[in-house]
């Protein structure tokens, strides 16, 4: 539990103040090791972030989200941290991120920052500490140490396992040499999960909220918060525990979702509440959307991601049905939806919706598995990249996506550092495909990414071909699609409007935002476009059908011929 004694500078004027920003915001993710390299050392880092936020500002988007930038032996991409109050080395200096957080304001793009209060790293100070302290010790009551199983104490406490694979338990040697006591890690074991039992885990957290909110951050995307909090006893449960999360027989799993998460998010609530400027928390939560709106309830977080629609198919009536569950669920609780199609943790949605059967989205694709189909994948990708940006609510985006980049499916497994990639015994190849630098320049060192040739994950020479620079120019562009579908949905008022479904042939989707109407052809065929319209942007460029695999925006000429809406789900981005 260390802080560095560096003070914030001075605060600085932010964007516009709008106590509601985050109803309707387009928050785009920064990884922050694969997106701008300063100093050529292969690695994305804070000044390189900072040199490329006029790309962020002319995409059109509100707010950026930083993944973690903080002091970490990098055992799971940056998510073990050792230090939660200052900047690892690698990506810069504190003074490094007021800079940017200033560039940024300047640009009117608000920062959302990752807090990783699940687990922290093996080598910070407090499990260090732990670690060299006997069973029963203050030290160790900050993690959850406990005696194993079996005469000897050789089996795990309780059968859990964890996200990346093998036990979610390991067992120590004490200060005498001894076989000890064993600590939790649902994920890595470089990953300890401190006790929120503890007062002192929940005081000192509340320190590091003060620390950035003083620095003048926007808010917190909160990772693994369902996870906070174990059920008494840390009880067996023999059931599956990977993506979204279900109750089995009506009880939820004992380290997920426990009713005790609410009493600190209602903490965190009142201490961000009590800074100026309409500070977030955002939830990752692998919930369905009627649990994960429990979180979100009006004294609680403010936004829960929504992975149930990030997981759904490319089929109208998993789409629709996801839609209306989302927006019925966080209308019921007054709180806004929110929409996301890839992330550093999935498959990008360019390549995951280029395979026709179902996909395990994080479980990375090799040189020698079946390959995604590369134009079918882009294009249902930039359809449902239409789709989504017309809903109601906030959207959140993934570097590169705006490219329309692919999946990087044939990195060398020798490259590999994703733990669950080793911790699978080479089974499962993990993440490192969504998490490949970013190609800036066709004909750069490290296609714009560095200044020099070598970067922390190899990028693929297919690369070159999405590179910003060459799609400026390019109308047709998917980077240009992008710039369009948030310029319309900011002139439309598409985010703070109503969703109203509308009749449509088997195998489309569609539905009205407001005067805006929304067409997705989920078929294998074109159909006829509607009569009397224009279109105001397309995924595909149409011209008296719209192609397979396309959404379109459009308005009437007439605005009496909009057709009778059958279906109205909920407010979406309204208070």
């Amino acid at each position: 539990m260390t802080s560095p004694d560096s003070s914030p500078t001075p605060a600085t004027t932010g964007p516009a103040a709008d106590d509601t920003w985050w109803r309707t915001a387009v928050i785009y993710q920064i990884y922050p090791r694969s997106f701008a390299d300063s100093d050529g050392d292969g690695t994305g880092d804070l000044p390189g972030i900072t040199a490329r936020l006029d790309h962020l500002a002319d995409l059109g988007v509100d707010a950026l989200w930083l993944s973690p930038f903080y002091p970490s032996p990098q055992v799971d991409g940056g998510y073990d941290i050792a230090d939660y109050r200052d900047v690892d080395p690698r990506y810069g200096t504190l003074h490094d991120f007021d800079a940017l957080l200033a560039r940024a304001h300047a640009l009117g793009i608000r920062v959302v920052v990752d807090l990783v209060p699940n687990h922290c790293s093996a080598q910070h100070p407090s499990f260090q500490a732990a670690l060299t302290a006997p069973a029963g010790s203050a030290e160790r009551a900050l993690f959850h140490f406990r005696d194993g199983r079996g005469p000897d104490g050789s089996l795990p406490p309780n059968d859990w396992t964890s996200m990346f694979e093998g036990p979610a338990w390991t067992r120590v040697t004490e200060a005498d040499g001894s076989a000890g006591q064993w600590y939790l890690h649902l994920f890595d074991p470089g990953q300890p999960d401190w006790n929120w039992d503890n007062p002192a885990v929940r005081e000192d957290f509340e320190t590091t909220l003060r620390f950035w909110l003083d620095r003048g951050v926007d808010g917190f995307r909160v990772d693994v918060c369902d996870a906070l909090v174990k059920a008494p006893g840390l009880p067996d449960w023999p059931h599956p525990t990977h993506g979204v999360i279900e109750p089995v027989d009506g009880v939820m799993p004992p380290m997920w979702d426990q009713d005790g998460i609410h009493d600190i998010f209602r903490a965190w609530r009142r201490l961000l509440d009590g800074y100026d400027g309409h500070r977030i928390l955002c939830a990752e939560a692998w919930l369905p959307p009627e649990r994960a709106a429990r979180i979100i309830r009006a004294d609680e977080m403010h936004q829960a991601f929504n992975f149930r629609f990030l997981e759904t198919p490319w089929q109208p009536a998993a789409l629709r049905r996801v839609i209306d569950e989302s927006l019925a669920a966080n209308d019921a609780v007054g709180a806004p939806t929110t929409w996301v199609l890839s992330n550093h943790d999935v498959m990008r949605h360019a390549s995951r919706f280029g395979y026709d059967g179902p996909v395990a989205l994080e479980h990375g694709v090799g040189a020698d598995d079946p390959q995604p189909d590369r134009a079918l994948g882009l294009r249902r990708a930039r359809a449902a990249t239409a789709l989504m940006l017309a809903l109601p609510g906030s959207a959140y985006l993934y570097q590169g996506e705006e490219l329309g980049l692919p999946e990087a499916t044939d990195l060398p497994d020798t490259a590999r550092q994703d733990p669950v990639w080793e911790r699978s015994g080479h089974r499962i190849r993990g993440r490192d495909g969504c998490r490949v630098p970013l190609p800036w320049n066709a004909d750069g060192p490290a296609l714009g990414f560095s200044s020099t040739p070598g970067t922390w994950l190899p990028q693929p020479s297919s690369y070159a071909s999405y590179a910003a620079d060459t799609q400026h120019g390019d109308p047709d562009s998917t980077l240009n699609l992008y710039r369009r579908l948030l310029s319309l949905r900011r002139r439309y008022g598409l985010g703070v409007g109503e969703l109203r479904w509308l009749p449509s042939p088997p195998g489309l989707l569609r539905f009205a935002n407001g005067s805006v109407e929304i067409l997705a052809n989920l078929t294998t065929e074109s159909v006829p476009l509607p009569s009397g319209v224009r279109v105001l942007t397309a995924s595909t460029a149409v011209s008296d059908r719209l192609p397979a695999d396309c959404t379109i925006w459009f308005v009437r000429e007439e605005p009496s011929q909009v057709p009778s809406a059958s279906v109205v789900p909920g407010r979406g981005g309204r208070p």
